[in-house]
């Protein structure tokens, strides 16, 4: 039985979350990257959205092949970063001004100049010649099965030294871990301790059902029409999403290592884990079985709405299959990270819908049950950049060009002033250009405008907080025959009814009759439209009423 925890210990469970993506963030050096510095002078504008915590993807010692998810060194951070000097500046704080600080683990894989790699590879005989995972050739020389990388290509890559194939799930450059290990266990384990003492609040688990692979490497067979989804864990483009992949990834022994992984956390007051799960079709039954118990991960994300379908039937099939597979867990929503287009380019159906539909997406976000994590800019309501292929730094967009452009264009950096150059990004050219729409967006023009997508989110955010019903209480389901999401919220005596329309159509709803008697409830950026007991929506449109 997991132990009793403290309530201060949740502070994670109906949290808002807010993504930064440091190199895009705030260049306080003038090289055009940001860094650590940059983080913490923005604090105070992360701190006015109303959000609980902060996740900070990689900032660690990386040659950058894969922007800092090929790590060189875990206990220290990247000079085009900063020092560990900077980061405890920033981490005290945000904490002093009441945020939390999450921080990317990437340990399923490091770079190939990882110290750790390179002895690997030295020879067959070392101290760390099993720390990775190697493998014979086929007596043809071929690589030793048909796993695939992600990345494109084959998961193997020959190493002449030991003339031994290694794997790969990533770039050739960025070599999986041998987790069967258990002194990779451990020293991961160590890794994760140095940031805790550090007084780091949670991590974000890069790839977490990632970590172990089939001892036998047994060959993956062909995707399974009904039981596989292509396009999950890679574009259509990409022969990865041609194979079910039921032995390069998500093994048994994966939850073992996250029950240990569990009991380091436990042993500090107030620590939370998310873990990133991309698995398909099998997403849901994986989060099930790495939140459920209480001694595994706090919670985890899927892809299930990070894809083009922003309809009530997909919502809300992605949160009844949630609540019916994973009954004892916890999940973390998000409509856009760093690894996506961002939603609004995704979801709007013209450009003149941008807002509105920027404005409907944080708000039934904010109203699901749920933590929820925000992806740096999308509180100013930033599109898809589009790139020229000579800016392109994605080694994921350039291998796959044009078919897939990879993910840049939702890593470009956060426009701060409208007036200044760059945006107030960096007085130098950035690492990837600020697009011309972006500049136009800029938080210092949103600041001073009633009604722009910035202060909408502060003022959604300031509703769901309002509302402790938000944060953990039951969520149910209406039955509606339109295109429209309706649900209850419900604990502790407070009930709300939210109905959302995500169609380009007005529409009407009628409560059950139970429900026609309800209090409208202000919503921000959404007036009241009941008359006769009837809700009355326009096109992309919600309303609230307590019940």
């Amino acid at each position: 039985m997991p132990k009793t925890r403290r309530q201060s210990d949740d502070w994670w469970r109906g949290a808002t979350i807010y993504q930064v993506y440091p190199r895009s963030f705030q260049d306080t050096t003038g090289d055009g990257i940001g860094d650590l510095k940059g983080v913490t002078r923005r604090l105070g504008h992360i701190a006015s959205l109303g959000v609980d915590a902060i996740w900070l993807s990689p900032f660690f010692k990386s040659p950058m092949a894969d922007m800092g998810y090929d790590v060189s060194d875990y206990c220290d951070v990247d000079p085009m970063f900063g020092t560990l000097a900077d980061f405890d500046a920033m981490l005290a704080e945000a904490h002093r001004l009441g945020l939390k600080v999450i921080i990317d683990q990437v340990i399923s894989h490091t770079s190939d100049q990882h110290p750790w790699f390179v002895e690997s590879r030295s020879s067959r005989t070392n101290d760390k010649a099993d720390w990775y995972v190697w493998a014979d050739p086929k007596p043809d020389g071929t690589a030793p099965n048909n796993w695939l990388s992600i990345f494109g290509g084959p998961g193997w890559e020959w190493d002449g030294v030991r003339r031994q194939y290694y794997m790969h799930n990533f770039l050739t450059s960025q070599p999986d871990l041998n987790f069967h290990n258990p002194k990779v266990q451990d020293t991961l384990l160590e890794t994760v301790r140095f940031w805790l003492d550090r007084g780091v609040d949670g991590f974000r688990l890069d790839t977490v059902n990632f970590y172990f692979h089939d001892r036998k490497l047994q060959n993956n067979p062909p995707h399974a029409p009904g039981v596989d989804e292509i396009g999950l864990d890679a574009p259509d483009v990409n022969p990865y999403g041609m194979q079910s992949h039921r032995h390069d990834k998500t093994q048994p022994e994966n939850v073992v290592f996250l029950q240990r992984l569990r009991a380091l956390l436990d042993r500090y007051e107030g620590r939370t884990t998310i873990g990133e799960v991309g698995d398909g079709a099998r997403s849901l039954k994986t989060v099930a079985e790495y939140t459920s118990g209480g001694d595994k991960l706090h919670m985890c994300y899927t892809f299930d709405l990070l894809g083009p379908d922003f309809t009530a039937g997909h919502i809300r099939k992605c949160v009844e299959s949630f609540q019916k597979v994973v009954t004892d867990g916890w999940v973390c929503w998000a409509f856009s990270n760093h690894d996506v287009d961002r939603h609004v380019s995704r979801f709007v159906h013209a450009p003149e819908e941008r807002e509105r539909v920027a404005k409907l997406a944080i708000t039934l976000l904010s109203t699901l049950r749920g933590s929820i994590c925000l992806y740096q800019g999308e509180e100013l309501g930033l599109t898809e950049a589009a790139l020229a292929f000579e800016d392109l730094r994605d080694p994921y967009g350039i291998r796959f060009w044009p078919a897939f452009k990879g993910r840049d264009g939702c890593r470009t950096p956060m426009p701060w002033q409208q007036a200044a150059a760059h945006a107030g990004f960096s007085t130098a050219k950035p690492w990837l250009p600020v697009p011309a729409d972006h500049t136009r967006l800029a938080v210092d023009a949103q600041e001073k405008t009633a009604g722009s997508v910035l202060n909408h989110y502060r003022e959604t955010l300031a509703f769901r907080k309002a509302h402790a019903v938000l944060r953990a209480g039951d969520m149910t389901f209406l039955p509606s025959n339109q295109d429209l999401l309706a649900f209850t919220r419900e604990e502790a005596g407070e009930k709300l009814l939210f109905i959302f329309n995500l169609t380009r159509e007005k529409a009407e709803f009628a409560p059950p009759k139970a429900l026609k008697h309800g209090e409208p409830l202000a919503v921000p950026g959404f007036g009241s439209k009941i008359r006769d007991g009837t809700i009355h929506l326009d096109p992309l449109d919600m309303v609230c009423t307590r019940l």
